[in-house]
């Protein structure tokens, strides 16, 4: 999905590998999420997990109510760079962390009962400082949408969210608020279904709560997404039990936004022809391993159907640093860029250094101006720091 047309970009004026984010794009996303909020009531989070391009935090809230994260970094992003309220969920947190996040964050979501218990003189002190802060538990419906075990929260023997046979209702005084996700880059009816099994479930305690948060997960700013009727579901929960709904995108604040541009180093052959890029599934876009799933290559096609297929590899010794297998129209040349689309979320997040690999570099075009900015570079120093 890709909501840019990069060919209209002068690759030349890039470092390789390099993330380009179009701002066009990001902020017609940010558009259709704010008319979401207003027409619905609900509370818009960037979630950063997906996105935490913090160059272009500015652009984001002027949009979104803040920002949702998954532990003490990105809670201290988020209240460092963007504006709005700061909500952290984490599947445990150690004290030390807990310290720092209760004076940082809007609404901090447990995972367990347990957790919620053992840290009460934290909570009571940070409490009595802060009269705003929110506690928030989060639950799980025991209700599968995902199609992916490894990016399914609801899974049988998931360890996130607490399901109704293990909350201790007896624990639930200063709680406020109740937490859910279940959705993976999908839209309305998933959602529906959702609700429905969380009201069958927890639905005796939603009039007693403050707020609920419906995660993030939701496709809103895809084409084709059902806004009407996710608008209309909103209002309708929020009415029936008078709290504030929140919904946490993170791959909608970005989608069809970004690319990865990368250079052909070597040619080679090997039962089939390869391509050794100067990028790799491993380090630079891991989920093309682990989920998996095969990223779009501007005017490439499946493996036979151009007259010349590659096996595009990446530079690690790993041997299965292998992105697939492409066809193209012309044979590649050693030097040839080559344009990976929609890799502005989740990618960029997940970058790593293993081997020593170069960390890709970051830039922000503007797609209507032609305005191209190089945001960040990485070197020796990104890799050595991260070690002793």
């Amino acid at each position: 999905m890709q909501f840019t047309d990069f060919s209209k970009l002068d690759l030349s004026r890039l470092p390789t590998p390099c993330f380009v984010v179009d701002e066009v794009a990001v902020e017609r996303n940010l558009r259709i999420m704010r008319q979401v909020a207003d027409a619905s009531g609900a509370r818009v989070l960037a979630a950063l997990k997906a996105f935490s391009m913090w160059h272009l935090a500015p652009l984001v809230s002027r949009y979104l109510d803040g920002t949702c994260a998954s532990g003490l970094h990105e809670a201290r992003l988020g209240r460092d760079y963007y504006s709005g309220e700061v909500h952290v969920f984490s599947a445990a947190y150690s004290e030390a962390s807990l310290r720092e996040i209760l004076l940082l964050a809007d609404h901090v979501v447990f995972n367990s009962c347990s957790q919620w218990v053992r840290f009460q003189p934290l909570v009571k002190a940070a409490k009595s400082h802060r009269p705003q802060l929110q506690f928030g538990l989060r639950i799980n419906p025991e209700h599968s949408e995902g199609t992916v075990p490894i990016y399914d929260p609801c899974a049988p023997g998931s360890r996130l969210g607490i399901p109704l046979s293990q909350l201790d209702e007896s624990a639930l005084d200063g709680i406020s608020g109740l937490h859910f996700h279940t959705l993976c880059e999908q839209d309305f009816p998933p959602l529906q279904r959702t609700l429905d099994a969380v009201e069958e479930r927890f639905g005796h305690l939603l009039a007693d709560m403050e707020w609920v948060n419906f995660g993030g997960g939701h496709h809103i700013s895809r084409p084709g997404y059902q806004i009407d009727e996710l608008v209309a579901r909103i209002r309708e929960f929020s009415d029936k039990y008078g709290v504030q709904v929140y919904l946490e995108p993170g791959e909608a604040v970005a989608i069809g936004s970004g690319v990865l541009v990368a250079e052909v180093l070597d040619l080679a052959w090997n039962g089939l022809d390869q391509a050794i890029l100067d990028t790799s599934a491993t380090c630079h876009m891991p989920d093309t391993l682990e989920m998996p799933y095969r990223p779009d290559i501007s005017g490439a096609q499946e493996a036979g159907e151009l007259a010349h297929t590659y096996r595009l590899g990446g530079l690690t010794c790993l041997a299965g640093d292998v992105i697939g297998d492409y066809s193209f129209s012309e044979p590649l040349q050693v030097g040839q860029r080559l344009v990976f689309g929609d890799m502005a979320h989740y990618t960029m997040v997940k970058t790593s250094t293993f081997n020593g690999t170069q960390l890709p570099a970051i830039a922000v075009w503007n797609s209507l101006t032609d305005e191209l900015q190089l945001v960040r570079e990485f070197g020796y120093a990104d890799f050595r720091d991260r070690l002793s």
